[in-house]
């Protein structure tokens, strides 16, 4: 079974930086797109940043400038670097990505099973 592995996480005070990572492994054919997702106690999980395989991204507006979204795809394996890192930027950050399994005829979507980020001083 496709599995999705993070790692990363942690305490760091504002200002600082961290760098999220997420490793996908199985019967792997091909990866699309990968999203990092977090989610704050009581509210919506929310799109973070994404990448597709040719390597476009996109970021919500609250992390554009500060966080960068990257791949190895020899490594099926997508980072997160966090940089000037806020209060409001404490969640517990998910990895998501689209696989095609089967040799090319299964698509599905995957997910990590989150990693906790704390920013305080």
């Amino acid at each position: 079974q496709v599995q999705l592995v993070e790692s990363g996480g942690g305490l760091v005070q504002p200002g600082g930086s961290l760098r999220l990572s997420c490793a996908a492994s199985g019967s792997i054919f091909r990866i699309d797109t990968m999203d990092w997702y977090r989610q704050t106690p009581g509210k919506q999980r929310e799109l973070v940043a994404a990448i597709t395989s040719g390597g476009s991204t996109n970021y919500a507006d609250s992390v554009k400038g500060r966080f960068t979204v990257s791949r190895d795809n020899a490594k099926n394996t997508v980072y997160l670097q966090m940089a000037s890192l806020k209060p409001e930027d404490t969640a517990v950050y998910y990895c998501h990505a689209d696989i095609w399994t089967r040799n090319g005829l299964t698509r599905s979507s995957y997910w990590g099973q989150g990693t906790q980020v704390t920013v305080s001083s």
